[in-house]
């Protein structure tokens, strides 16, 4: 089975999962256009459509029919695609990638389809193409993870309805670590930097807290120099296939003189005046792609053939590092936690967690305390 996607300017207008004689699979086919009409991302429309085609594959496999899918089936399922082979490339130190005998689907990955599941299914029983009873990724109320201290707790605390819950069949995944670059890295970086468009592109990470999807969608009108600050707004026009994460508009300010200064002297002295594309970041030069907005995957290459030069690549060192290193900067330098969030554009709390446990100032002082008075 593969997944077919339909472009109309580079967008992606409609995704379908395709069985080996080249027919849709109708019941997925008609989930995907239901998230396409509730207006999902083009992006969320091709994960669940990547991730329903495992779904599809092991009922084939098995010989078994979408009603047919139960609880202990969904064990199976879980047992199955922890053994599915990874078709992604391994990401390499060099520039070329090359795929892995042996690699395996990752845990987050796996956690991801299982989710994708879970809502197909709701989907589908309140499209009644699902007659066999309750959903069959069976959730439960999880009291132990309503204890858990930094947990989200609903405003109202215990009056509140609202109960954690947990999906029965799942992964367990370890808490990562933000990944943000030191200091002489990022300095020998900057340094390094001969095009404006490159310097502009990783000072809005860098001191903005962008993500890369949301630099490459800025527009023009986006750029605010007098107020010093950019607008992140809901694009999914870019041709390029690049988005800005989530749909929730936000103004970051950048007080740095060296970020929008590096923004204005490229848009004035390096982006291309022969060109009626609204975005900033365009590609430059004198190829065939001259003045089509950048995606990420030249933004990436770029990126990392910049850190091989300077040997100071990593496969964590990413773009997205540089929105590590401007969050893990500012709650080090006593941001609070509410307005990281909202500087960082994340919907929920527990997102900006990660950084408190990179620089936890209060776990630090009862450390130094404990050494003073230790005998």
């Amino acid at each position: 089975m593969r997944v077919a996607k339909d472009f109309e300017d580079g967008v992606v207008r409609r995704v379908r999962v395709l069985d080996g004689a080249g027919d849709v699979v109708v019941p997925v086919d008609r989930f995907l256009s239901h998230l396409i009409d509730s207006n999902y991302s083009p992006n969320t429309v091709c994960a669940y459509a990547y991730d329903l085609r495992h779904l599809a594959v092991f009922l084939d496999e098995r010989g078994l029919e979408w009603n047919d899918f139960r609880p202990p089936t969904s064990l199976e399922f879980l047992a199955y695609l922890r053994r599915v082979p990874s078709r992604r490339p391994a990401q390499r130190l060099g520039l070329t990638v090359a795929a892995v005998q042996g690699r395996l689907l990752s845990a987050a990955t796996v956690q991801r389809v299982l989710a994708a599941t879970s809502s197909f299914f709701e989907w589908a029983i309140a499209a009644e193409q699902y007659t066999a009873g309750e959903n069959p990724m069976q959730r439960r109320v999880d009291h132990a993870l309503g204890k858990v201290p930094d947990r989200h707790q609903p405003f109202v605390g215990a009056a509140s309805r609202q109960q954690p819950v947990r999906r029965t069949v799942r992964v367990r995944l370890p808490l990562r670590l933000p990944r943000p670059m030191a200091d002489q890295d990022v300095d020998a970086l900057l340094a390094s930097i001969t095009s404006l468009r490159d310097l502009a592109i990783y000072l809005l990470m860098l001191d903005g807290g962008l993500r890369p999807g949301e630099v490459l969608c800025l527009k023009l009108p986006d750029v605010s120099y007098g107020r010093r600050r950019v607008t992140i707004r809901k694009s999914d026009d870019h041709p390029r296939g690049a988005r800005a994460k989530g749909r929730h508009e936000r103004v970051v300010d950048l007080h740095e003189p060296r970020t929008l200064d590096a923004v204005n002297r490229y848009v004035l002295h390096e982006r291309p005046i022969d060109t009626e594309s609204p975005f900033v970041f365009l590609v430059g030069g004198r190829g065939t792609r001259r003045c089509e907005p950048l995606s990420y995957p030249a933004l990436a290459r770029g990126f990392a053939r910049r850190l091989d030069r300077l040997g100071i690549r990593t496969p964590e060192t990413t773009p997205h590092a540089l929105r590590h290193t401007h969050a893990t900067a500012m709650w080090e330098g006593g941001m609070r936690e509410l307005a990281l969030q909202k500087r960082l554009g994340h919907a929920s709390p527990e997102s900006i967690r990660i950084y408190t446990r990179v620089s936890d100032e209060q776990v630090l002082a009862d450390y130094d305390h404990a050494l003073r008075d230790r005998p």
